[in-house]
């Protein structure tokens, strides 16, 4: 099998390039790629790369995923998160490909208490939200073969994460405010990269598993919650702080503006993906300790 990933560069893609390995031949693009047209702000052009490779499989882990600046260049975000999805697809639906793509829990609006399902009411409250959704829309509407695959606050030990902000922040500060009324499910982009291998072998064996699906790691926590158990990890294994154990405040998001609105329900039902492939989802603590794990000072 042939495989086309895109956006290897990422959180998701790099763990991407290790977990589509067992399946065959990858060829991993990112948008600085010179000899094969990787550049999302450039939609047009990844239909000749796909014509080119000619894969049984096209991953695409390519977003823009600043955002607030998305908010101030609605045009590039358009591009990257709908139209480019959109060439992928239709590319892939001439050539009889597999499309697995990565979408958010920003379609939704975020109000209630409860976890959506896969067919709840979509409502975005930002452009990131809308290009994201509208991406979904076109891929369906291509009629090729996919996986649409939505997940939430994705971290990696790789790169910036929030635990790393919140470690440089206890380190420094002796008070700190964390958002406390947004709750959703930390997810590892190493359990989102397996989960993606997993799903495409299965869904190109039964192409009636073909559609959209919930992929979070299990439970929820507000991102309060989360930075309290990063510090505490952190403090527990000796990492010199300057926040107190009492230093740690709850805030709600009106407390903190931002150009972009948030979900405050970022919550999302699974059992769609549980049962369809047999998976099971671990619980968001086990994940965010293992990073932690590769991140701290041992």
């Amino acid at each position: 099998m042939k495989i086309l990933l895109l956006g290897c560069d990422g959180q998701v893609g790099w763990e991407l390039q290790r977990s589509l390995q067992p399946l065959g031949d990858v060829v991993a693009l990112d948008f600085q790629s010179r000899d094969l047209a990787a550049d999302f702000s450039k939609p047009d052009a990844l239909a000749a790369t796909v014509a080119a490779v000619k894969p049984d499989l096209i991953v695409n882990s390519a977003a823009h995923t600043a955002v607030d600046k998305a908010e101030s260049e609605p045009e590039l975000a358009q591009a990257i998160n709908a139209d480019a999805p959109g060439v992928l697809a239709r590319a892939a639906a001439a050539s009889g490909a597999w499309l697995v793509h990565y979408s958010t829990d920003y379609v939704f609006d975020g109000s209630g208490d409860q976890p959506r399902g896969e067919d709840a009411s979509t409502a975005p409250l930002s452009v990131y939200g809308r290009t994201k959704l509208d991406g979904e829309r076109q891929i369906r509407a291509s009629g090729c073969k996919h996986l649409i695959l939505r997940t939430s606050w994705v971290y990696a030990a790789r790169g910036g994460n929030f635990a790393k902000t919140m470690l440089r922040l206890a380190g420094t500060k002796t008070e700190l405010n964390v958002i406390a009324d947004q709750v959703g499910a930390p997810t590892g982009a190493e359990l989102l990269a397996d989960l993606t291998a997993l799903t495409a072998r299965a869904a190109m064996a039964r192409p009636e598993l073909a559609g959209t699906y919930h992929a979070v790691a299990g439970g929820a926590t507000s991102w309060h919650g989360y930075a309290k158990l990063v510090i505490e990890t952190a403090r527990a294994r000796g990492v010199p702080l300057t926040l107190p154990a009492d230093g740690l405040h709850p805030i709600p998001t009106s407390a903190y503006p931002t150009p972009a609105a948030r979900p405050l329900n970022s919550r999302l039902d699974t059992r769609k993906l549980r049962e369809a492939f047999g998976v099971h989802l671990p619980d968001w603590e086990s994940g965010v300790r293992r990073m932690l794990t590769e991140i701290l000072p041992a």
